[in-house]
C-alpha cells in the first residue's frame, strides 16, 4: 500500500517538473519571439524614417532646383529700358545646380553662400547660384562678355569698386556686350558712359525690389 503512495507521488511530482519545464520553456520561447519582434519594429521605424527624411529632402532639392531656378515668368520691358521680370522670383537655400530662365540670372533659388559684393570685382565667372543670393541682399552685378571693350570694362570696374553692394564678373553667354542686374531686374546699356549706368544704380542699389535689405555683402564667397 506505502508503495503505491509513494509510485503515485512519485509520478505526480515528475509530472508536475515536466510542466514547470514545458511552462519555463515556452516563457523562454515568448520572450524570444517578444524580443525579435521588437527589434524589427524598431528596425522598421527607424529604416522608414531614413527613407522619409531622404525622400523629402530628394522632393525638395528637386523643387528646389527645377529648371526655371523654382519660379516661371518672363521679362516686361519698361519705357526706361529696364526689363522686369513678371513671375514670382522663389528664394529657397538649395545645393544642386540651378538652371535660371535668364542669364545672367536675376533671381531664383541660390547658394546659401552669396558673393561677397562690396564692390568686388571678378576676374573670372562667378557661379550663378552665390550671385543671386548678392542680388537678394540688394547688390547690383554689373556684366560683360568678349564684345565689350577694354576701356568700357576698365571704367564700370573703378565704378563698381567705388559703390558698396555692387559686383562685376565676365559672363560669356549673355546676349549683350554690358548688362546690368539687380533682384527681378535687368538692363543693357551701351558702355560705361551710358547715362543708364548711375541711374540703375541709383534705383536699385539696396532699392525697393531688394528681398533682404541691409543683409550683408561681406563675408561671403570671394575668388
Amino acid at each position: 500500500m506505502g508503495s503505491a503512495k509513494n509510485t503515485t507521488s512519485a509520478q505526480r511530482k515528475a509530472r508536475i517538473e515536466e510542466m514547470r519545464k514545458t511552462e519555463r520553456s515556452r516563457e523562454r520561447r515568448n520572450r524570444i519571439l517578444t524580443i525579435t519582434a521588437g527589434t524589427v519594429v524598431v528596425v522598421g521605424l527607424v529604416v522608414g524614417g531614413v527613407v522619409l527624411v531622404r525622400s523629402q529632402s530628394d522632393k525638395s532639392d528637386t523643387s528646389a532646383s527645377d529648371s526655371k531656378g523654382g519660379g516661371s515668368g518672363h521679362f516686361v520691358a519698361g519705357k526706361d529700358g529696364v526689363r522686369t521680370w513678371s513671375g514670382k522670383l522663389s528664394r529657397n537655400h538649395v545645393t544642386k545646380t540651378v538652371k535660371y530662365p535668364m542669364e545672367p540670372p536675376v533671381g531664383g533659388d541660390h547658394n546659401q553662400v552669396w558673393m561677397n559684393c562690396n564692390g568686388d570685382v571678378y576676374a573670372k565667372p562667378v557661379n550663378n547660384m552665390n550671385a543671386v543670393h548678392s542680388l537678394e541682399h540688394g547688390a547690383v552685378w554689373v556684366t560683360y562678355n568678349g564684345k565689350a571693350s577694354d576701356a568700357d570694362v576698365k571704367a564700370l570696374s573703378e565704378k563698381v569698386k567705388k559703390t558698396p553692394y555692387t559686383l562685376m564678373s565676365p559672363v560669356e553667354d549673355q546676349k549683350d556686350p554690358i548688362m546690368l542686374s539687380a533682384w527681378g531686374k535687368q538692363r543693357t546699356v551701351t558702355g560705361a558712359s551710358d547715362p543708364a549706368v548711375n541711374t540703375f544704380f541709383s534705383e536699385f542699389v539696396q532699392g525697393k525690389q531688394t528681398p533682404e535689405p541691409g543683409a550683408a555683402c561681406t563675408n561671403g564667397l570671394a575668388q
